[in-house]
């Protein structure tokens, strides 16, 4: 597996890591425990180093089986968490006030099995707490060793600017797919320019982009996708042109059609490193066969071109979370 690094401080991964979410939450009913912290372990095994949770993932629950998967390997792995919501409260209430970060950072590192993580998020903007005072209190952090290094999840450009002037942000991450390509505006641009990676979550469009979803499918009751309008019926089915275009790229280089959304990402810039998240092994040694997969100049011009002639339809969130983001 190649390494890319995250920000200017020598945050090194695997370029593609595994986002740990589904195993837990968000898409029906949690993985199995063993079942997950072998596919974890399976994932390191493979070469990943570059592994994400959240403290609200379950909650608690993810960060648990992270832990426990992980704990035999931990020298040899980069773990991400989040914070920035008051778990105890239901209806993931926002609070990233520095007394709340300071005791979500004692949990997060006792359910991790860890005496630092490596790369902490703030998982959505705080409108309540200046994100400066949220810098600042990660910067402590990190000087008392509990953080290595300092990330921002789906925030704004200002926001972005701002924090970096306290406390050098490694990595944003935020969607981005070849279904989802608003971060290319002005997202992509300032990142570069400051030196701060990307972490694109989603990355395959929360499995449609894999053409394993049609406008048929229906999804377990608690399923995420079941609100959000970008997995509409309607939606669907208007979608479908994207997927037919990447399966015919996929067909075309001989590889799968998740193979070629991750294979696009990776080719955007050295400082993209997407988390494709599943519950399968063999989903798992598709995906990261996509850091095999080298797009020609001309694949990638041909997806761009055809990317341009389609709109896609419906919104990537509801309307409540997509207030959260771009802040």
């Amino acid at each position: 597996m190649q390494l890319r690094q995250l920000g200017q401080n020598g945050l090194t991964v695997s370029a593609l890591g595994l986002g740990c979410m589904g195993l837990s939450f968000g898409y029906g009913p949690a993985t199995d425990k063993q079942q997950a912290i072998s596919l974890i372990r399976a994932a390191v095994e493979k070469g990943v180093t570059f592994f994400d949770t959240a403290e609200i993932y379950g909650p608690f629950v993810n960060e648990e089986v992270v832990g426990e998967a992980l704990a035999p390997v931990r020298d040899q792995v980069v773990i991400a968490t989040k914070f920035g919501f008051d778990c105890e409260q239901p209806g993931q209430v926002l609070n990233s006030r520095p007394e709340h970060i300071r005791a979500a950072v004692e949990g997060s590192l006792a359910r991790l099995k860890t005496d630092y993580i490596d790369l902490y998020y703030q998982h959505r903007v705080d409108p309540d707490v200046p994100v400066e005072d949220v810098a600042g209190t990660v910067a402590n952090l990190i000087a008392e060793g509990k953080v290595k290094h300092f990330g921002l999840s789906e925030a704004g450009v200002g926001t972005i600017r701002r924090a970096h002037a306290v406390c050098p942000v490694a990595a944003l991450q935020s969607e981005y797919s070849l279904w989802w390509r608003q971060p290319e505006q002005e997202i992509l641009p300032l990142l570069a320019e400051l030196n701060i990676g990307f972490v694109p979550f989603s990355p395959l469009g929360k499995g449609f982009l894999t053409g394993a979803i049609d406008a048929t499918t229906t999804f377990e009751s608690g399923d995420f996708r079941n609100i959000v309008p970008r997995f509409s019926e309607e939606s669907r089915q208007a979608n479908q042109l994207l997927v037919d275009i990447v399966k015919d790229l996929a067909t075309e280089q001989g590889v799968t059609p998740a193979q070629i959304a991750l294979a696009w990402l990776l080719a955007k810039a050295p400082w993209i490193v997407p988390i494709p998240g599943t519950t399968k092994l063999h989903r798992l040694e598709e995906n990261l066969g996509a850091a095999s997969v080298t797009l020609s100049p001309m694949a990638l011009s041909h997806i761009n071109a055809a990317l341009e002639q389609i709109d896609v339809v419906g919104d990537r969130y509801p309307k409540h979370l997509q207030a959260r983001v771009g802040k």
